[in-house]
């Protein structure tokens, strides 16, 4: 598990440096990332090794942490790209960061709120299956949504993009000039 989360969280920062040509801001992306998934192991942990809720205390399968952080990572990444890449339009349109922040919060929140929402009742309904397994991935697939849209993406994201400022949107000159010039929209 610790090279698969190596591999995924190292492919992942790269690509978004690529994609919004700035440290910082996969590196945010990253720890938001993981903090999400983090949070949501700790509540299968929680349930259903610790007994928690009244739920017999027992082990947890072995695949569904990795089948966790694989999918949850992935919709995290997704809700991240989709609500920086409106923030990035509007710095690469005005190089006002606090307008940015509120312009894609603005454009993109209720959007990623609402998909949550969705998946949130989807993967809770697995917790009415009689099968463990099944249960134990409801529970952290839906805590990790609603903690990432929620806390994450409507409050600490603005937040952290408001203390970098345009600092966020940094990178190097040396390796700005080695990376390619990705567009996020076929214009």
């Amino acid at each position: 598990m610790p090279l698969f989360v190596a591999v995924v969280v190292g492919l992942s920062i790269l690509l978004l440096t690529v994609l919004f040509r700035s440290l910082v801001i996969p590196l945010k992306a990253a720890v938001l990332n993981l903090l999400s998934v983090a949070a949501a192991m700790g509540v299968v942990v929680l349930v259903f090794q610790n007994g928690a809720f009244g739920v017999p205390a027992g082990p947890i399968e072995a695949y569904v942490p990795v089948m966790i952080f694989a999918i949850v990572f992935g919709l995290s990444m997704d809700y991240e790209v989709f609500l920086m890449a409106r923030m990035h339009e509007a710095w690469e349109r005005t190089s006002d960061a606090a307008g940015a922040v509120k312009e894609g919060l603005a454009t993109t929140g209720r959007v990623v709120t609402a998909a949550a929402a969705i998946m949130v009742v989807v993967f809770g309904a697995f917790l009415l299956s009689p099968d463990r397994m099944l249960q134990q991935f409801g529970l952290g697939l839906a805590v990790a949504v609603l903690i990432d849209a929620v806390i994450i993406r409507c409050l600490l994201l603005p937040a952290v993009m408001h203390l970098f400022g345009a600092r966020a949107w940094w990178l190097p000159s040396g390796l700005a000039r080695r990376l390619p010039r990705l567009a996020l929209e076929h214009r």
